[in-house]
């Protein structure tokens, strides 16, 4: 053999970027073994080691570890192959640290206390698999899918194909809209108001109150309203008790009944049979999870009736 073609090891360690402690490990392991020896006692690389050194050393920098690299020097495993698994791989760590990312922005915005942190990182460390079990848990709680049979299918169907999925890089406001919307689906009395209102939802149809009430008054209700809500009036503020105090008045006229405390509740508990406030945020909370835009004239209006018409009963 001609030795001008064999590479001492510090000749390696200058063509390669690797140092000569790093060459020796991996020579005594037996993943780059010498060609040969020097008289001296030296070892000797040719061209072969040092290909295989300038591809061992490629595949660590991409996080292979050492028993899969001898197996591809080996050629029992493919470069595809192994590319292919860690590429794979590191899509998972790019996931997680996104998601790591959008929680502690999350933190950091919201100023959150530690248990507050410790649910965001514990939600959101689910997988999806995990997470649509958690709303597939939640349907069929609600609505007795598993039980007696006798759940709304419209119901059943609108809400399962709203099924928040929250996405690999998520913002900081669907993070938050994610833990609250967890929180929201294991609360026992939001069931109970899920399974009133949804069936009216999915089958559209008018309320009695609004049967009762006659279109000409209802078109009235849904334009105040709408314009306080739009005007970013509070429900809970003066302005928002000026809204309510004329609409209160005018149903009650028309009900033949006294605008008083008990109207104001009776008033509530009607619009609350389709529309629930706690109903609505869960709708709004899927909407911001999924990254749906949310058009502020398409959302209900009677979740701030009912938020007024209850402020008023309790002053």
């Amino acid at each position: 053999m001609d030795v001008t073609t064999l590479y001492s090891i510090g000749e390696l360690s200058r063509r390669t970027g690797l140092s000569v402690r790093t060459i020796r490990f991996y020579s005594d392991s037996g993943v780059v073994a010498p060609t040969t020896r020097s008289p001296a006692g030296y070892r000797l690389y040719d061209l072969d080691a040092l290909l295989r050194l300038e591809l061992l050393r490629t595949l660590r920098e991409l996080g292979m570890d050492l028993a899969t690299i001898q197996r591809v020097l080996d050629r029992e495993l493919s470069v595809a192959e192994v590319a292919a698994a860690h590429a794979d791989a590191v899509d998972v760590q790019i996931r997680v640290l996104q998601l790591r990312r959008s929680v502690l922005r999350t933190v950091a915005g919201r100023g959150s206390d530690p248990e507050e942190t410790k649910l965001m990182h514990r939600l959101t460390q689910l997988s999806g698999e995990e997470r649509r079990r958690m709303i597939d848990d939640f349907v069929d709680g609600t609505f007795d899918t598993v039980g007696t049979g006798d759940a709304d299918p419209a119901a059943v169907a609108m809400v399962r194909a709203a099924t928040p999925d929250l996405p690999d890089d998520p913002s900081s406001e669907q993070v938050a809209a994610w833990v609250e919307l967890a929180e929201l689906v294991g609360d026992e009395d939001f069931r109970a108001r899920m399974r009133r209102t949804a069936g009216h939802q999915a089958a559209g149809r008018p309320l009695g109150i609004e049967s009762d009430a006659g279109e000409e008054l209802m078109e009235y209700t849904r334009q105040k309203v709408a314009e306080a809500r739009e005007s970013g009036i509070d429900p809970l503020s003066d302005r928002g008790a000026s809204v309510i105090d004329d609409l209160v008045h005018r149903f009650a006229e028309v009900f033949a009944r006294t605008p008083d405390t008990e109207f104001r509740n009776w008033m509530a508990q009607q619009f609350e049979e389709a529309h629930d406030p706690r109903v609505d945020r869960y709708w709004r909370l899927v909407w911001i999870v999924n990254g749906w835009q949310v058009v502020p004239h398409l959302t209900p209006v009677y979740p701030w009736l009912v938020q007024a018409l209850r402020h008023d009963r309790d002053a």
